[in-house]
């Protein structure tokens, strides 16, 4: 008898790379990699999409188009290339506009890619309509996704098979056009035998000789568990990477996966033992220069209780490294299951999984509920569609004071299409002022990526990717190099600005990191602590490390109390700095792009 053929997708150079470093990997460092792949017989790539979008306009100074486009020039033209869309959000920071989904189907079938899996966060089937009718307008196979999770012990009302169940059928009720169905669990807490229960229930429901999938994250522990429930139970194709960024935070490893169905009635996508080892040992040649953070090999049984997703999980670790914030981050774990029990239980799946993580960030840093972010207000209050289940009322009415919105039951596509800042004419007239050609792909990189990506499209954008050749080290003590940093001396927070030629002075970081520093003869063993200016007035602290996006007052200006005052980008987020009180702006003390730290005087109100 014929061992069951199970399609496998390759996470290793789009979920592999998001989970483990964020997706910050530089594409001439890993397209060797490619090409071991393709002789391993490899066919089924996941190549972009995704964080992975943004990712290289944010930290690698690279066109994601320009990418795809010799990604696909290496795998050749039958090969199955496949992105990641969030629904109506696509690739994009927020809900796009019809134009703007559209533009995204267009762009990622003229750049190479074959198959768009394509996701709802909500499971609200309203938000996968539109986005599902353009995919398959420009000819690319639509893979619809029923997002999972478990819930943090002691929650009930979504995220059961009943549950799973529903959303399926929403999906075949609406008339939908897909390919392929894929149940995606982002944040790898799903048990086993749900996993098996809800293939069960789907292959019962689905027409025959439907294919479907299952993709997990080994975050939690049971991923090769649960595929194993899956392929028990009917499923078709699974995701898997290659090490060295495979496992912990990412999916199971092709190796570890080939050696646990070993002796079972199943061929795992034609792969051989001898030919993964040999892609496997190119991929880690290619990556070993790349820093490996810990928490991305490591696996948590702590997970299911936030839950947080392997693909966010070290990108919010990176930022907050690059925010000197790190330790923090237990904290933020512990706030999240509160965040997602009174947020309505949409999956823990990016956008939805950044939002909670941002606001459990500001719960941790400014105070329960203290502050809402953006993206986590808005969705409890109905902007980006419906919830599994009902926010709690007491979030909604203080998300509704802090963002100043009403509660909305309105279709998000048409909010989106209202807003002239998400319409193609609008970026349009903003790359015309920057003196940018107003190509798709341009047009399409500023509206998703913003002031990052007009900053890369005028040549301004920086590279930050933490390599191992780059961290100095003497006898195993880390030095800072040149940049900006923040310190701590006796007990005390300060910024810290290092050049060639510094004082030798020991500090130590606020993750707890010591570094030291050359230093000429006679110099000071560390910093003097700084005078704290004599303030006229009311002092405005940053209450998040970040830099600023936007001024919005002027000195002289009157304000009101809770009036935005600046707006600094942090972990991600848009962070609004208000007045705390009514009065008139005495001075203003950032500019734009200014990175500033916790507890930095930037504004005065007298």
């Amino acid at each position: 008898m014929a061992k069951k053929f199970i399609d496998i997708m390759d996470t290793t150079f789009r979920d592999g790379f998001q989970s483990v470093f964020g997706g910050r990997v530089l594409m001439d460092d890993f397209f060797p990699a490619v090409e071991a792949a393709k002789h391993a017989g490899i066919t089924h790539f996941e190549f972009g999409g995704g964080a992975r979008f943004q990712s290289l306009y944010f930290y690698l100074n690279e066109d994601a188009f320009t990418m795809m486009d010799r990604f696909r020039a290496i795998v050749g033209p039958d090969a199955n290339l496949q992105t990641l869309a969030r629904g109506i959000n696509t690739v994009m920071l927020d809900t796009g506009s019809r134009e703007l989904i559209d533009l995204h189907a267009k762009m990622f079938k003229k750049h190479g890619t074959t198959t768009i899996r394509n996701f709802d966060a909500l499971n609200d089937v309203e938000n996968l309509k539109y986005s599902a009718e353009r995919i398959t307008h420009y000819g690319l196979k639509h893979e619809v996704v029923v997002t999972m999770m478990d819930l943090p012990p002691g929650c009930v009302g979504a995220h059961d098979v009943h549950f799973y169940e529903k959303t399926l059928r929403d999906i075949l009720d609406s008339g939908i056009p897909y390919d392929s169905i894929c149940f995606k669990d982002a944040s790898g807490t799903s048990s086993p035998k749900k996993v098996y229960d809800t293939i069960r229930m789907a292959r019962a429901l689905v027409p025959e000789g439907t294919h479907l999938r299952l993709h997990t994250h080994e975050t939690a522990g049971v991923s090769v568990a649960a595929y194993l429930a899956a392929l028990d139970a009917g499923i078709d194709g699974i995701d898997m990477a290659a090490a060295p960024v495979s496992g912990g935070t990412s999916q199971p490893d092709i190796l570890t996966m080939l050696h646990a169905t070993k002796g079972m009635n199943y061929d795992l996508g034609g792969l051989e033992i001898e030919k993964i080892l040999t892609y496997e040992k190119e991929v880690e040649r290619c990556l070993e220069d790349y820093f490996m953070p810990p928490e991305a090999t490591a696996v948590s049984p702590l997970i299911p209780f936030s839950p947080m997703p392997g693909g966010a999980l070290t990108a919010n670790t990176q930022m907050m490294r690059d925010n000197n914030i790190l330790d923090r981050f237990p904290e933020v774990i512990d706030a999240m299951r509160e965040v997602v029990e009174k947020g309505g239980y949409g999956t823990s799946v990016t956008p939805v999984s950044q939002f909670y993580f941002q606001q459990a960030l500001n719960n941790v840093m400014q105070g329960p509920w203290k502050a809402i972010a953006p993206g986590y207000g808005k969705m409890v209050l109905g902007y980006f569609g419906k919830t599994p289940v009902a926010p709690d009322p007491e979030i909604v009415r203080i998300a509704s004071e802090k963002l100043r919105l009403e509660p909305t039951t309105r279709n998000a596509l048409d909010l989106a299409d209202e807003d002239e800042s998400k319409s193609l004419g609008h970026w349009t007239k903003i790359l015309e002022e920057e003196g940018i050609a107003t190509t798709e792909e341009n047009i399409f990189i500023a509206a998703a990526c913003h002031h990052k990506g007009i900053a890369f499209l005028k040549g301004e954008a920086e590279v930050n990717v933490r390599k191992k050749s780059t961290m100095q080290t003497n006898k195993g003590v880390k030095k800072m190099s040149t940049g900006n940093y923040t310190v701590v001396v006796d007990g005390q927070k300060f910024s810290v600005q290092v050049a060639e030629g510094d004082a030798n002075i020991q500090v130590t970081a606020v993750n707890g990191e010591s570094f030291s520093m050359p230093a000429p003869q006679a110099a000071p063993v560390a910093p003097a602590a700084p005078v704290a200016p004599k303030i006229d007035g009311t002092a405005v602290n940053a209450m998040l490390p970040g830099s600023v996006w936007k001024v919005s007052a002027t000195v002289g200006q009157s304000v009101a109390e809770g009036d935005v005052l600046l707006i600094l980008e942090s972990m991600k987020m848009e962070i609004d700095v208000v007045a705390p009180c009514s009065g008139v702006v005495k001075s203003l003390n950032v500019n734009i792009n200014d990175k500033v730290v916790e507890g930095q005087l930037v504004a005065v109100i007298g």
